[in-house]
């Protein structure tokens, strides 16, 4: 069996073949780091993670690298709304992201690259760019020449002719063409800045990616992935640049992920109804928001509301439930021989049966449905009067392969009184540092663990949820 994979490049599924054999250079774009990320962000991170995963439980080792952008626009508006410099609000988000990713499950990548620790790279680029033609200076500005790349609009299927419709060029516009886009920004009084041969200023966005994916995975790689908004212009302008500098393929696969609406409606901060994952997790089991997301296909679009949750934490219930019920058979089980092969059939198929589903464009919802058959087998076995340890320990196993996975967890590590008493004195040291961003990370991320605090006027006292 190979994996096959939707190719947005080629808009049809095509056998993964890697560049070399047994190995994947994968790379996903990551967020902006200037606020909580939202369940927007939180898709593509559980599903390229998922892919990750896959990748790895069909033999493969996986070069993963998704970046932060830890300097554009919005971090300088958030910093100077905050009263901060850039760099500390980059800081602060940055460590936000992986708290709430791992909360969901997401390992992190090999490599996360920053943009503020790449600039000599990215000046680089720019300065081969502009040398081969592809790129020119203007006012402090540097732009890219789309027009002089023949193969501009292939990732989005747009032709220049019709890209032209509707850009023009405002009074006094640095541009040569309104098509172009820009690789480096002049900075601006007051602004966060670097020196570079064009004077003060900073790294595009599209810049960015293009020449980190080089640094650390090489000229040609297998897959770049994100979020179905990335496409266009993002993921175009990358290949222009990328493909105009190296000549050769940028990337071989192009993966993207569906849009997600809230409660029918397109997520968007104009509309006000965008969540952010803080905030779900203080309320609900990010495993199940996982799950949630990974009960549809990655390329559909996916509705959130919290009917739609709570359904699926009833689903993920169940699947635990049947797991627990195996647990505990085994204690009183005997190793009965008597039905034991027609049983291992059966597992056996319904891992064939998950890997072709997951071989086929990473299939989480059908191998979502896959794992519920096992779960209805297992509770089926486990209503015969005699049951084996042998049997038993097959359903237990690939109840355990599956949800790894996935992501998901089976069973909670417990924590020890002392960790939890460790962590609580943590928290009041942070309150009376007045740190109380510290100090409602470590409640929340105690309940996470289903450990739910009371602060009394004699100390906080904990119990078990």
């Amino acid at each position: 069996m190979t994996i096959k994979l939707f190719n947005t490049l080629t808009r049809q599924k095509e056998e993964f073949k890697p560049l070399e054999e047994g190995k994947v250079k994968m790379y996903v774009c990551g967020p902006t780091v200037y606020n909580y990320i939202h369940i927007g962000n939180a898709r593509p991170a559980i599903v390229f993670d998922t892919v990750r995963r896959y990748f790895e439980y069909r033999g493969y080792d996986v070069n993963f690298v998704s970046n932060f952008t830890d300097v554009d626009d919005k971090l300088i508006k958030a910093a100077n709304e905050l009263g901060e410099d850039v760099p500390a609000v980059a800081e602060r988000f940055i460590a936000a992201y992986h708290e709430d990713t791992e909360a969901l499950g997401c390992q992190r990548a090999d490599v996360h690259p920053r943009v503020t620790e790449n600039m000599d790279i990215i000046i680089d680029f720019i300065l081969a760019l502009i040398e081969k033609g592809y790129a020119y200076e203007s006012q402090g500005d540097v732009y890219y020449r789309t027009r002089k790349f023949d193969g501009y609009g292939k990732l989005s299927q747009q032709s220049i002719d019709d890209l032209k419709v509707g850009a023009r060029i405002e009074a006094g516009d640095k541009k040569e063409d309104p098509l172009d886009f820009v690789l480096w920004k002049a900075a601006k009084e007051g602004e966060i800045f670097w020196e570079s041969p064009w004077g003060q200023g900073r790294p595009g966005w599209h810049i960015e990616c293009s020449a980190m994916a080089k640094k650390y995975l090489g000229e040609t790689i297998d897959i770049h992935a994100g979020g179905q908004d990335l496409a266009f212009p993002h993921h175009e302008n990358e290949i222009a640049q990328s493909e105009a500098l190296n000549n050769k393929t940028f990337a071989r696969y192009w993966m993207h992920n569906g849009y997600i609406n809230i409660d029918n409606e397109k997520m968007s901060k104009s509309l006000g109804n965008f969540v952010l994952v803080h905030d779900i997790i203080k309320e609900q089991d990010p495993q199940v928001l996982r799950f949630f997301m990974l009960s549809v296909h990655y390329r559909h679009p996916i509705n959130y509301n919290l009917e739609l949750l709570e359904n699926a934490k009833a689903g993920l219930d169940r699947l635990k439930t049947s797991y627990e019920n195996l647990k505990h058979r085994r204690e009183v089980s005997a190793e009965l021989t008597d039905n034991n092969q027609e049983w291992l059939e059966k597992i056996a198929s319904l891992k064939d049966q998950f890997t072709e589903e997951m071989d086929d464009d990473f299939n989480t919802a059908n191998g979502i449905s896959v794992l519920f058959e096992l779960s209805r087998q297992a509770n089926y076995y486990l209503m015969e009067k005699n049951t084996s340890i042998t049997v038993i320990d097959a359903f237990s196993k690939h109840f355990q392969e599956f949800f790894e996975v996935l992501g998901l967890k089976l069973e909670e590590a417990e924590l020890l009184d002392e960790e939890i008493e460790e962590m609580i004195n943590q928290r009041i040291q942070a309150r009376k540092d007045r740190d109380f961003q510290l100090a409602d990370q470590l409640r929340d991320k105690l309940k996470s663990m289903n450990i739910i605090l009371e602060d009394t006027a004699q100390g906080t006292r904990w119990k078990r949820g």
